[in-house]
């Protein structure tokens, strides 16, 4: 029974351990992504700072683009895990959004990440092209869901428009991030969440 439970273990420890390694990778990935964007990070420089070879990275993550793939998804996933944008509605959901906001100005690699891979994606060959239009088609379509629940449920100002907003409010998030990394170590950073609800405040009949 002894020898069968150690046996049972190994490759629990070995999955494990394995997983480890995985997460390490993609928050070294991510680091290095947002420093110096997509193009000029390397593959063997990610396994260097995680002190593999590079086929031992190769074993996780077989290319670069399966790598940048990995690392956007589980931004989103975990965001949604926390924060729960998508599952809440009306005014719970754009309450949820400036707290993604709030988050993310305690972790400025993800707003690195973000601003530096968004821009660089706008390229239709860069590997993260696809991505980012299906997240900006997808996040307006759920903004503009929350609004519209906000207007069902009486939150929302006459004359405001869920479809013509969405994407300005999407606009509004970009552009608070840009500021916010520009001038983060000034006097008087941009308040990236203060901004957003003030700007979401704007469309609805009661503060959020």
């Amino acid at each position: 029974m002894t020898s069968t439970s150690t046996a049972g273990q190994e490759p629990l420890r070995g999955y494990a351990k394995g997983r480890l390694r995985r997460e390490e990778i993609l928050d070294t990935a991510r680091a290095l992504f947002g420093e110096v964007g997509y193009r000029s990070a390397s593959l063997r420089e990610i396994a260097a700072r995680c002190g593999i070879s590079h086929p031992g990275l190769l074993h996780h993550f077989p290319t670069k683009e399966a790598l940048l793939e990995a690392v956007l998804q589980r931004r989103d996933a975990v965001s949604e895990e926390r924060f729960g944008v998508i599952r809440a509605r009306g005014t719970a959901a754009l309450r949820a959004l400036v707290e993604i906001v709030a988050a993310n100005a305690a972790e400025p690699g993800e707003v690195e990440l973000y601003c530096v891979l968004s821009a660089e994606s706008t390229a239709p060959d860069h590997p993260g092209h696809r991505y980012f239009a299906d997240r900006y088609t997808t996040t307006r379509a759920n903004l503009e869901r929350s609004l519209r629940e906000a207007a069902e449920d009486g939150d929302l100002r006459a004359g405001v428009d869920p479809a013509v907003h969405a994407p300005v409010v999407v606009a509004v998030m970009d552009g608070l991030q840009v500021q916010w990394l520009l001038d983060r170590d000034s006097s008087a950073p941009t308040d990236m969440p203060a901004a957003l609800r003030a700007h979401l405040d704007t469309l609805l009949t009661h503060p959020l």
